[in-house]
């Protein structure tokens, strides 16, 4: 039975990081429009805010990857890029004074590959900026991920001191064929090593990236990994699924078919790995991720205030995400906004002294009702459906509540235990623009 499951529910959805997802942008945001936007959600004292801040070089290509990258030894570009970050930065405060003003409750680095930067350079790249933005309490949530092969002490000591808490090590699989295959050769003791050394710095939290469905990975090679993270023990863990778009990085294009695992047999290397960090007192929570009790990420799951974003599940929810970089996204509770992707066009945008808009959406009114249905599915498997809805749903869902993925009980829908590998699946109920206008080729990644 499970292997028809998968056979019928593995076909491209979206993962639902967002909502209207980015095909689905109206893409007729202006700049001035986004800044208009910021500026009036930041107008009330009660916004709090995140920042996210994209470093998208990395010295190496690694073939899974999906991010936007540029590959590069040039160690040269650190100051250069820096600089055009601080502009960009320059340019939203010149615009949107009371950034100053709101309290920042999260920070976050990502890429590419954060630590390539140096130490110096991340201390040249952050310093300026929290000098200028109020903390509340002096502390606020931050987190930065990081190639253990790309990352040493030095640079984790300062970050600590520039009061980070938290670091996301990419780690993806332990077995060195497997590696090989994605060209991410990092020995075990390596990872172990600087999880230690985090550890003894005083990072809160320590976070492993995991990626199930990689070419050669087996049922055994993902059991050795799973029993090697726990070993580590690393408070969360990110087990995501391969999302393979070739047509998007032509990189995948190298993976051989009858190397990737697909359908049930992809889905077995997730179930026997969460058997793994389950048994080790991991909670199971959101899409893809686990926590050890004590983590706040955990603790938010359960008390429901677990929130999704563009960053990935966090612990709380701000107002107002604001992203810096190449490609960085933003968003208010009515805007989303993206940076522009390739770098000569950003640089070109931000030393005019504009905000390098790429594309943007402006919800609509039913955007935000669904995207709050969409939310609330994703963290907590449940959503109350107006009357006039649940003769649709009943209709829509037919086939997954006749397999007891999904249950409409009065009117609650709710996702079953059974149904967790379908989530996404099940998510298209409320996404009315994928069902008003499926597009008419390929541009999200299988479900399974």
């Amino acid at each position: 039975m499970r292997r028809e499951l998968f056979a019928k529910y593995d076909v491209p959805v979206p993962r639902y990081t967002s909502y209207p997802t980015v095909p689905f942008w109206s893409s007729d945001l202006a700049g001035g429009d986004w800044v208009e936007d910021l500026r009036g959600t930041l107008g009330d004292e009660a916004t709090t805010w995140a920042l996210y801040i994209h470093i998208p070089y990395c010295e190496t290509l690694c073939t899974y990857c999906g991010c936007n990258t540029v590959i590069s030894r040039d160690h040269g570009n650190e100051e250069k890029y820096v600089g055009l970050i601080h502009r960009e930065w320059a340019s939203y405060l010149e615009r949107v004074p009371r950034l100053r003003e709101r309290p920042l409750r999260q920070l976050h680095l990502g890429g590419g590959t954060p630590t390539f930067l140096s130490a110096s350079s991340l201390r040249v790249l952050l310093e300026p900026i929290l000098g200028t933005i109020t903390v509340p309490g002096g502390a606020f949530d931050s987190s930065i991920e990081v190639d253990p092969r790309r990352t040493s002490v030095e640079q984790l000591e300062t970050l600590r001191a520039l009061g980070f808490t938290r670091v996301s090590m990419g780690v993806q699989d332990f077995n060195p064929e497997v590696q090989a295959l994605v060209n991410r050769l990092q020995p075990y003791e390596l990872t172990a090593a600087l999880t230690r050394q985090a550890r003894a710095l005083g990072y809160a939290s320590i976070n492993y990236d995991l990626i199930y469905g990689l070419p050669r990975q087996t049922a055994e090679r993902i059991e050795r990994t799973a029993r090697l993270t726990v070993d580590l023990r690393p408070d969360r863990i990110a087990l995501y699924s391969l999302a393979r778009v070739p047509w998007i990085k032509p990189a995948q294009r190298l993976f051989k078919d009858e190397d990737l695992p697909e359908g049930e047999a992809k889905r077995q290397l997730y179930e026997r790995a969460r058997s793994i960090l389950m048994e080790a007192g991991y909670h199971e929570m959101g899409m893809d991720h686990f926590a050890l009790p004590h983590d706040a990420l955990a603790h938010a799951a359960g008390t429901g205030t677990l929130h999704r974003n563009f960053m990935g599940y966090t612990e709380f929810r701000t107002q107002v995400l604001l992203g810096l970089g190449v490609s960085a996204i933003s968003e208010t509770p009515a805007c989303f906004h993206q940076n522009e992707k390739v770098l000569p066009v950003y640089e070109r945008s931000v030393l005019s002294g504009e905000i390098p808009t790429l594309r943007g959406h402006r919800l609509s009114a039913e955007d935000r009702r669904q995207r709050e249905r969409i939310l609330a599915f994703m963290t907590r498997f449940e959503v109350a459906l107006d009357p006039g809805e649940q003769a649709d749903a009943r209709s829509f869902l037919a086939p997954l509540i006749e397999d007891g993925l999904v249950a409409l009980e009065g009117p609650v829908l709710r996702l079953t235990p059974e149904g967790r590998p379908f989530l996404r699946n099940a998510c298209v109920f409320f996404d009315h623009r994928l069902r008003r206008n499926a597009p008419g080729t390929r541009i999200f990644s299988k479900a399974l």
